[in-house]
């Protein structure tokens, strides 16, 4: 069975459009901004769609897909890039996560991973 998907945002090269879903219009505006610049930018350098989206226990996935007549989608330069914004931008995806499992979950969150021993 496979596992429901919540789509926070995306791009598509193809019709060079980008996607914000208003369920998240919560997010502060620089969020919206810097989410929007990530996709749009990833699928103006690597083709294809590309898609953030949450799993059902709030952990926080990047999709990516190209249609197969597109010879100039670049595979590898997609999986370095993806290993890339996840490297730096790896506070952003946190906050994200946490986020959406406040929100959308109601999960209270953990405040001791903060604290000191």
């Amino acid at each position: 069975m496979e596992e429901e998907r919540i789509v926070l945002c995306g791009a598509n090269s193809y019709k060079q459009k980008y996607y914000f879903n208003e369920d998240f219009s919560g997010l502060p505006e620089q969020v919206k901004q810097e989410l929007k610049i990530l996709c749009v930018l990833f699928t103006e350098e690597i083709g294809g769609t590309l898609t953030l989206e949450f799993l059902e226990d709030g952990t926080l996935t990047l999709n990516v897909s190209h249609e197969d007549a597109d010879y100039l989608f670049d595979e590898i330069g997609s999986e370095l890039k993806i290993r890339e914004i996840q490297r730096e931008q790896s506070e952003l995806m946190l906050a994200l996560e946490r986020y959406f499992q406040v929100v959308f979950l109601g999960e209270i969150p953990d405040d001791d991973e903060d604290e000191e021993p």
